[in-house]
């Protein structure tokens, strides 16, 4: 089938081709200038922006829209898949067939002979075949936490493999601890007037408080993104009630948009 045939296909078996077949008439002559000048380096900003979209609409439970935000997802997928086999180097195909195979050979409990009945067992499996895949015997330990990952979530997966050899709190408490010293050093470098201490103490406070979250289970980009919902919509909210005050922001005092946070606080 040809790609003009492809593109109107109705065939639901044969979207994902139809897919393909668009996205190599946008980027040959004639097609997209936009499409066509991209590269996998330009694409990166939109990658990321869809990856986060697409949990934004996880989180608010919007599975109306949840569906259009994994086909961008998707065609930026196939987006690098035809940059890489315009360059010769691997095309869609060979992605799907990377994914499959890896696929089942970490999961030997399924597809062989291994045995692991808990949750916590295939994660440790996954783990040591995720290491003899990637040949990083003699790398230090914490090698292959990929640098391109949020800090956040970085900082986190970094704790929770050291935390894997035992170097980690007994308890949250040792945790606490650390946030207090941190912050307590946070304000000699603040008193001190040092940029460079200051910056550096920051990081150390937020990476302990990183760690309180994997002490309580909790995904330190998910809190801050919770965090982020909530000052917004609380701001909106105060915004609101300016407005029917006849307050703008811009002519609203602080004192005047303090109270109005207040209040807002309130009926929560």
């Amino acid at each position: 089938m040809t790609d003009a045939a492809m593109m109107d296909a109705p065939d639901p078996a044969t979207q994902l081709a139809r897919l393909r077949a668009i996205m190599h008439r946008l980027r040959a002559p004639g097609g997209c200038p936009w499409d066509a000048e991209q590269s996998h380096a330009s694409l990166i900003p939109n990658l990321i922006e869809e990856a986060y979209e697409t949990v934004d609409t996880i989180q608010r439970g919007d599975f109306n829209h949840l569906r259009e935000e994994l086909g961008d997802l998707l065609l930026q997928v196939v987006f690098h898949s035809e940059l890489a086999e315009e360059a010769g180097h691997f095309n869609f195909d060979d992605v799907a067939r990377e994914i499959c195979d890896k696929m089942i050979r970490r999961h030997p409990h399924v597809f062989a002979q291994s045995a692991a009945d808990t949750p916590e067992a295939v994660l440790i499996q996954w783990d040591e075949i995720k290491r003899e895949e990637k040949g990083s015997a003699g790398q230090p330990y914490l090698y292959g936490i990929g640098h391109g990952l949020p800090a956040l979530l970085r900082a986190a997966k970094l704790q929770k493999k050291a935390a894997k050899v035992g170097f980690d709190w007994p308890d949250e408490t040792g945790v606490l601890a650390k946030i207090h010293e941190e912050l307590t050093e946070l304000h000699h470098a603040i008193a001190a007037a040092d940029p460079q201490a200051i910056a550096e103490e920051t990081g150390d406070l937020l990476f302990s408080i990183v760690n309180l979250t994997r002490f309580h289970q909790l995904d330190p980009e998910l809190v801050m993104a919770a965090a982020n919902r909530k000052f917004e919509q609380r701001f909106a909210t105060m915004q609101q009630r300016l407005l029917a005050a006849n307050l703008s922001l811009e002519v609203a005092t602080l004192d005047q948009m303090e109270a109005a946070w207040q209040q807002v606080k309130t009926l929560e």
